[in-house]
């Protein structure tokens, strides 16, 4: 008969592999979104606990593998956009879309501040029937709450692509802090996130 010890030991490993396997067995979702520069928005949803992964890239165009050339042309249909994997248990859409609404104009039709052109276009990505009546619900609310002084231009279209971009596109506020650019535009987005969502942040965001 084995002893107590070894079966402790043994009933120890499975708690753990049950636990591992609950781990990587955890159901992800994806949440594509465009508010403008891309290094914007992907820099405010990797700092949100629940988050997975945020990818800078090109949603809703018609060419494929665009580059960000031709996509900054205006051309293509594509817009700057970012696509997030969350853990529901974690966040939820509607809590995704709240901090979406609140980090960027969604009454500014085809620009973010200085940044022009329909590829800065305001729009929600639904990736299937329930994302889509959480957007419009939202949007909706949004709009008859008066919030903002002009009307919601923010579109929501039916996910069908999306392309990520280059290389250098990726964690670009992280890597480039001191840049012009980040300093004026992308740090007191951040900033302003930091203080509104303090509740929605990474442990490791509130370190920083």
């Amino acid at each position: 008969m084995k002893n107590k010890s070894t079966i402790l030991t043994g009933l120890l490993i499975l708690i753990l592999s049950l636990s591992v396997n609950a781990q990587n067995n955890k159901t992800m979702e994806k949440a594509t979104f465009g508010a403008g520069c891309f290094w914007c928005v992907e820099t405010i949803f990797k700092h949100v606990k629940g988050v997975d992964s945020v990818t800078s890239g090109y949603s809703g165009g018609d060419i494929k593998n665009p580059s960000y050339q031709q996509v900054a042309s205006g051309q293509t249909n594509h817009a700057e956009a970012i696509q997030i994997h969350f853990d529901p248990q974690v966040i939820s859409y509607q809590e995704l879309l709240e901090i979406f609404y609140k980090t960027h104009d969604p009454t500014q039709l085809n620009r973010q501040g200085a940044d022009v052109g329909p590829q800065y276009r305001s729009v929600i990505f639904y990736h299937d029937d329930k994302q889509k009546e959480t957007a419009t619900t939202i949007k909706n609310k949004l709009d008859k709450a008066g919030i903002w002084d002009k009307p919601i231009v923010t579109a929501i279209e039916p996910y069908k692509n999306f392309y990520p971009a280059e290389d250098y596109h990726q964690d670009y506020y992280a890597k480039n802090k001191n840049q012009g650019y980040c300093q004026i535009v992308i740090t007191p987005k951040l900033e302003k996130f930091k203080e509104v969502f303090s509740d929605k942040m990474k442990a490791s965001s509130r370190k920083e």
